[in-house]
């Protein structure tokens, strides 16, 4: 069994800052490989579009629309994923989630990617 656990969500004003935290869980004695960390979110109304990721070798990619304000980092010995947030806006509100594209040595279904269950991010005067 494969978890991620996400933290990190609030409500923040304008230009504030966050910062969101996502740990991989896997069942003791089962072995695997991550990859490609991502934070993802949904706004209101919107669909789900990718934020940042960060693969474990340390190649990072961003939307547009939160490059120079987001930064998303690795530790992979602690299997965590943080994207710290700066200077928020109103439209960044969202539930943001954390995924994972996971090999597990002694499954049959090759890289799967997982999903946190999400924290919400409230930008608001």
């Amino acid at each position: 069994q494969v978890q991620l656990v996400e933290s990190g969500g609030g409500l923040v004003q304008p230009g504030g800052s966050l910062r969101l935290s996502c740990t991989v869980s896997v069942v003791s004695g089962s072995s695997f490989v991550i990859n490609v960390m991502g934070w993802y979110r949904q706004a209101p109304g919107k669909q789900r579009e990718l934020v940042a990721s960060r693969t474990a070798g340390g190649i990072t990619n961003y939307a547009e629309s939160v490059k120079g304000r987001f930064t998303v980092s690795r530790d992979n010995a602690r299997r965590q994923s943080s994207l710290q947030m700066n200077n928020l806006q109103l439209e960044d509100t969202a539930v943001y989630y954390c995924s994972a594209d996971i090999l597990l040595i002694s499954s049959s279904d090759g890289v799967t990617r997982y999903w946190g269950q999400g924290t919400q991010v409230t930008v608001s005067a």
